[in-house]
């Protein structure tokens, strides 16, 4: 009985960890993988968003107050799955889910989120556990 509950405690535990919220303010991308996602939008989302992400003439910024404002509070999860389905515009899914979390890498690092030691994931499950946050959390001390 006692290893049945002590079981019970510690997977319960597993879940709770598992689905601990991550900030955009934690490391959640590698700097190759935001290098990488330079040269994609480069070739496939400049045309339309602007070379410095700042939005075009038909499409929205992708850095700035704007966007922060429209994305703030929401997940990396649900940034990615509006990437990956309607994105390039003129061809939506054309990009792998890697190809997708490497743009999405480079928006982040262009919006100065820091840059971790671990790649941003590509599956959306993973990613909806990262919160965008456009101003950063306050401290525990």
């Amino acid at each position: 009985m006692r290893h049945a509950v002590a079981s019970i405690v510690v997977l319960a535990v597993g879940l709770l960890s598992a689905q601990t919220t991550r900030s955009v303010w934690d490391g959640v991308y590698a700097s190759e993988q935001a290098e990488r996602g330079a040269e994609l939008y480069a070739n496939n989302c400049a045309s339309c968003h602007g070379s410095a992400l700042g939005g075009g003439e038909s499409a929205p910024p992708l850095t700035g107050g704007e966007f922060s404002s429209n994305w703030n509070g929401l997940t990396l999860g649900d940034l990615f799955e509006r990437i990956r389905t309607t994105m390039p515009a003129d061809r939506p899914g054309r990009l792998t889910r890697e190809q997708d979390a490497d743009v999405v890498a480079y928006m982040l690092s262009v919006s100065e989120f820091p840059a971790g030691n671990v790649e941003l994931a590509r599956q959306t499950e993973v990613l909806k556990q990262i919160q965008y946050d456009s101003t950063k959390p306050d401290q525990k001390k």
